[in-house]
């Protein structure tokens, strides 16, 4: 199943209508055997392929570079839709869109030309940033020391999401005392990965442990700051935003999951005030909260996408525009999750015990919508708006994570 652009496209980009033409169906596809992998715990490897051969991670690189030369408001309303039919896939892709946005402000540099093309031909860059134990408030414990005339790449880390369907990890390491970006083959001699992820949701992000003893590692594959370096960047903001997309689409499909089921649904109780549960307006009241949930969290992201697109004229160097948008992500933040919590647990007030069933697995929409929610958790965030409001103290842009 291999997709190619549309013949009909320009230079300037994919419209809308023709990106529909070629994801609505893997979409629709990938939606079918949701429940089915949630129980059998099956990582999406099948799925992660389809999406591979349709050039999915190649949405943002230029037409002429073989890409969709899809803007970020077109990348993030795929990834609502993507998240609607799977929410573990876009949070596994989560780290390959930074990284292709990483090559795009950098061309026209040769090397980030070379990496895009093959972003086009298939490419996909998962990501072992994160540290068990100590982790990297300080410094990070993986190591890159000289090794001759390249270098040699030694640590563990963990919640290394959607690296299992990758072909290359982004890692982030110490250099020196340096917080630096290092890309490794993800099936390079010394790398070991493990599905050992064991969250209560989000179980299929192949978000595990990832260790790295004696790798090779040449020049060209340093590069640059690593993840945490102090300073602005648009990585946090875009990064975020990603993780809101997905509460966006789990509030979607519980929306689309639960309306269906009352559809069909034909027993009531005693004292209800309609023969049919679909005519309850109790009832109704739910699904109308659930679909307002899903048009609110989707309508956010898309506007935050949209301030994005305009950073990403500037090359993501705009002071202002970053400080507003880490600003506007964050607050989203503080109002997508409670939003989409609130829905995900109240859908099961249309029914009885029977809405409960595990053959139906409506549990899995407050299970995801939870995990992700605990990304960069709220309570700082909220502290960091607040001193913000009423002190003008910067945004922290590093969350890194570990003991102090």
């Amino acid at each position: 199943m291999t997709a190619t652009v549309p013949a009909s496209t320009s230079a300037a980009g994919t419209t809308d209508e023709r990106l529909d033409e070629v994801f609505a169906p893997i979409f629709a596809r990938i939606a079918e055997g949701a429940v089915a992998r949630e129980d059998d715990r099956r990582l999406a490897h099948d799925e992660v392929s389809w999406l591979r051969e349709a050039k999915f991670g190649a949405l943002r690189v230029p037409v002429e570079l073989g890409g969709y030369g899809a803007s970020v408001r077109q990348l993030f309303r795929l990834l609502i839709d993507l998240a609607t039919a799977e929410s573990n896939l876009p949070q596994a892709l989560r780290v390959h869109w930074s990284f292709v946005e990483d090559q795009l402000a950098a061309l026209p540099d040769h090397e980030a030309e070379r990496w895009l093309r093959k972003v086009a031909e298939g490419t996909l860059v998962g990501n072992a940033i994160t540290e068990p134990g100590v982790g990297a408030i300080d410094r990070y414990q993986t190591r890159l020391t000289a090794d001759g005339d390249s270098w040699r790449l030694d640590g563990t880390k963990y919640y290394s999401t959607g690296s299992l369907y990758s072909d290359h990890i982004l890692v982030a390491a110490d250099q020196d005392g340096e917080r630096v970006s290092v890309l490794v083959d993800a099936d390079a001699e010394g790398v070991t990965q493990h599905d050992d992820w064991d969250g209560f949701g989000q179980r299929l992000t192949a978000s595990g442990t990832t260790e790295f003893s004696g790798v090779q590692v040449s020049g060209d594959r340093i590069l640059g700051p690593g993840y945490g370096v102090e300073g602005r960047t648009y990585a946090t903001s875009y990064l975020q935003l990603v993780q809101l997309s997905v509460l966006a689409g789990i509030a979607q499909r519980a929306t689309d999951d639960v309306s269906e089921w009352v559809r069909e649904r034909t027993r009531t109780f005693t004292h209800s005030t309609a023969d049919l549960p679909r005519h309850d307006p109790l009832v109704q009241q739910v699904i109308g909260r659930l679909t307002a949930a899903a048009y609110s969290a989707r309508t956010i992201v898309l506007d935050i996408a949209d301030q994005l697109d305009r950073l990403a004229e500037t090359a993501w160097q705009d002071e202002e525009l970053l400080d507003k948008v880490e600003f506007d992500v964050a607050r989203a933040q503080a109002t997508v999750i409670p939003l989409v919590l609130d829905a995900t647990t109240q859908l099961f007030e249309v029914g009885g015990a029977s809405i409960t069933s595990e053959r139906l697995r409506l549990d899995r929409h407050w299970r995801n919508a939870r995990v992700i929610s605990v990304h960069n958790p709220l309570i700082f965030k909220l502290q960091a708006i607040g001193d913000h409001v009423l002190n003008g103290t910067e945004l922290p842009y590093a969350w890194s994570a570990g003991q102090k």
